[in-house]
């Protein structure tokens, strides 16, 4: 198949998979025009990126993960290790997000909202309430 009907089938971009293949996270055969000829070996691989960069990872943490899912010596440990790092990195951003959340509320809770110019929102960024 052609690159097209190839992002198409992985629900990706043309400019992602070629991206992919630049990168070598795969590398499709080329037919004597040299166009790239995708086999359903690439298709999958192709899939497998998309699935773990929809679920968070990175296109190198997605690499590693392909790279374990390749391996014949590979051990569900490793696998795992990777999917708990991701989740402490989650966890982290949740904390913070919380965080910056708290504070928008405390700043909006502060301010009136009306028509006069005093603002509790633009005083307590001006003064580091944001920190």
């Amino acid at each position: 198949m052609n690159i097209s009907e190839a992002a198409r089938a992985a629900d990706l971009t043309v400019k992602a998979v070629r991206y992919y293949e630049q990168v070598g996270l795969l590398c499709p055969t080329r037919s004597a025009s040299g166009y790239r000829d995708y086999s359903a070996a690439d298709l999958e691989t192709l899939r497998f990126i998309q699935r773990a960069r929809a679920t968070g990872f990175s296109l190198d943490e997605a690499g590693d993960l392909l790279a374990l899912y390749r391996s014949p010596l590979r051990k569900s440990r490793e696998a795992k290790d990777l999917v708990e790092a991701k989740l402490q990195y989650i966890d982290r951003q949740l904390w913070d997000l919380q965080a910056v959340r708290e504070t928008l509320m405390s700043l909006s809770d502060a301010c009136a909202g009306n028509e006069h110019p005093e603002c509790a929102i633009l005083d307590g960024l001006a003064k580091g309430a944001a920190q």
